[in-house]
């Protein structure tokens, strides 16, 4: 039985970004599918989505399941090309399949009678994936390309935006990656101190 995720990793500073840490450790023998099940694409919908915790998100099929990884996957190719010379290098079917999902409908905001947004879709899965689709489109074709980092955690690997004015954002989190960093230093210049 797949382990079950309650938390995703979030902070990219883009969603297709995010979609790509669902695979963990990408590339290592440690590599972890955390998009294993149904369910666990419907949590990770659930916290980095657009929806209301009301709104209905049923498991989807495990073919449905499969397109989201082979969407994550296309993501990755199409970013790894852009961030090496240009978006034209992403494999053609990596591509197509982007250009086909970003086709669909992404989800929708609803303004209420009180004034507060919402954001609905006919099918929440398949809409979430088309946003996510056309957000790594424009992000591979957009001059933000060029501040997509690699975390300098030598255990983590993420790519993350680099959003800070001088463009020397080191870590994906400083919360994680960078406070592991910080605590490593400081043990190595303090040994035996706990």
């Amino acid at each position: 039985m797949p382990e079950t995720i309650t938390e995703f990793r979030t902070g990219s500073g883009r969603p297709s970004l995010d979609f790509i840490r669902t695979l963990r450790w990408r590339g290592t023998d440690g590599a972890f599918e955390e998009l294993a099940t149904p369910e666990a694409l419907v949590a990770w919908i659930r916290q980095l989505g657009p929806y209301d915790e009301d709104v209905a998100i049923d498991a989807p099929a495990p073919r449905t399941l499969r397109a989201a990884q082979e969407t994550r996957e296309a993501v990755y190719a199409l970013v790894k090309a852009a961030r090496a010379t240009t978006p034209a290098d992403c494999p053609p079917d990596a591509r197509a399949l982007l250009n086909k999902t970003a086709t669909s409908p992404t989800p929708h905001p609803v303004l209420d009678e009180d004034g507060a947004l919402h954001h609905a879709a006919a099918d929440p899965v398949a809409a979430l994936l088309a946003a996510i689709a056309r957000d790594a489109l424009d992000l591979a074709t957009s001059p933000l390309i060029d501040r997509v980092r690699d975390c300098a955690g030598p255990n983590c690997g993420a790519w993350f935006l680099d959003t800070s004015r001088p463009g020397t954002r080191r870590w994906c989190s400083m919360d994680r990656c960078g406070n592991q960093a910080k605590k490593s230093t400081w043990r190595s210049k303090h040994p035996g101190a706990g």
